[in-house]
């Protein structure tokens, strides 16, 4: 019963603290989106909140096109995407007033896991695509044990999971038609993927590599059969030799103004960009 009495004491000095900020603050600006980058922009909230004392920065996820339609609907400042804005969600941005303007924060390599119990441990981008579209569905016909490959992917609103579909399924080919295998189990967010490698010996997944831990396996990965295997590294990402990165935005309504503007200059200042490196992501300038 104490312990009960201490869990809501302190759930309620949070709330009040986070009131009490939320009340002082001049300023405050929503962001929403990509799960990739929740620990990113909660890193850069907190140390620009720390600066700027007055203001008040709230960092959600829930996906790409969570965040793009929140920042459509006016529901929130700043969207988070790990890919680019979509032709209709352009036109669907203008039709409600809205003008998404792409602003460029850092670089992410996209990593493929396994449970660190599995030998495989490098593939082509070939390979890949087989087992995703359920093409390949026993490790053993990749030199592995003879078990049934569990397939982990993000859900369809994830900008990752769309950039996986668009660049590993479909090859960067605009006439392809290629899905994820029916079998597929959709997940939630990037930890709910690495949670899941990490207690199942099958499973493979695929993530941002600021997720890697010693809890899972990184796949090197090639181009094809006669190319080099590459592991996700930061240094891979930034000499291009890694086959699988993207670039990492942020949406404002227009070019940013005030308190936006504030958080995404400090983005791109050396001590943001430094924590885009900090992080696990690579940052715009070198």
């Amino acid at each position: 019963m104490k312990k009960h009495f201490k869990n809501v004491a302190f759930l309620v000095i949070a709330v009040l603290t986070f009131s009490l900020r939320l009340s002082f603050a001049e300023n405050m600006v929503q962001v929403k989106g990509s799960d990739t980058m929740v620990n990113l922009v909660q890193s850069w909230a907190e140390e620009f909140m720390i600066k700027n004392p007055n203001d008040f920065v709230a960092v959600t996820g829930g996906g790409t096109g969570t965040g793009l339609s929140s920042l459509i609907s006016g529901t929130c400042d700043i969207a988070m995407a790990s890919r680019n804005i979509k032709e209709k969600e352009i036109a669907l941005a203008n039709k409600k007033g809205i003008n998404p303007n792409e602003i460029k924060v850092g670089m992410d390599g996209l990593a493929v896991v396994v449970n660190p119990d599995n030998p495989v441990g490098k593939l082509t981008i070939d390979q890949i695509a087989g087992i995703f579209t359920g093409k390949i569905v026993n490790w053993s016909e990749l030199g592995g044990k003879n078990e049934k490959i569990v397939i982990l992917s993000r859900e369809v609103n994830s900008g990752t999971h769309v950039y996986f579909k668009e660049h590993i399924l479909r090859k960067n080919d605009t006439n392809s038609k290629e899905e994820f295998a029916p079998r597929a189990l959709l997940l939630s967010s990037s930890q709910a993927i690495a949670d899941e490698v990490a207690g199942n010996s099958m499973a493979i997944g695929y993530y941002g590599m600021g997720y890697i831990s010693a809890k899972q396996k990184p796949i090197a990965i090639a181009i094809n059969e006669k190319s080099e295997y590459v592991e996700p590294t930061i240094d891979n990402v930034v000499n291009g030799t890694y086959p699988v990165s993207r670039p990492l935005f942020l949406y404002t309504n227009g070019q940013p103004q005030g308190m936006v503007k504030k958080i995404i200059d400090f983005a791109l200042s050396k001590e943001g960009q430094d924590i885009v490196l900090a992080t696990d992501f690579v940052p715009v300038f070198k």
